[in-house]
């Protein structure tokens, strides 16, 4: 059975920085685009940062350019997201996400993943 997991969230002030990890069980992503989506409430789950499988190819949602990272660590089977210079608006919960089809390219749509974690909170008070 396919796992992913996220850890990382929690409450941090305006300006202050987080890295969220996403770990794998069940399966490699050595060949795979991964990514970090949110779902802010009220609002619909968009696509934060991906990733594709050799790291060459990222992409980041405009609204994070600059502040956030995407990262993989093939070894570990895993991904990461470094968030600095954090704002409220950025409030939310983070999900992680991997596409099943190998060398498939990044992605914005939620539909093309299909795998996800259970997500993670994000909460930045002003």
């Amino acid at each position: 059975q396919v796992q992913l997991g996220e850890s990382g969230g929690g409450l941090v002030q305006a300006g202050g920085s987080l890295r969220l990890s996403c770990a794998a069980s069940g399966r490699t992503f050595t060949t795979n685009t991964m990514a970090w989506f949110r779902e802010a409430p009220g609002k619909e789950r968009e696509l934060v940062a991906a990733i594709n499988w050799s790291g060459e190819d990222i992409s980041y949602a405009t609204s994070v350019k600059g502040r956030f990272t995407i990262s993989r660590d093939n070894a570990k089977n895993a991904w990461y997201l470094q968030m600095n210079s954090l704002k409220p608006e950025d409030t939310a919960i983070y999900y992680c996400a991997a596409r099943s089809r190998a060398y498939a390219g990044v992605s914005t749509w939620t539909h093309d993943y299909n795998y996800w974690g259970q997500g993670t909170q994000v909460t930045v008070s002003s």
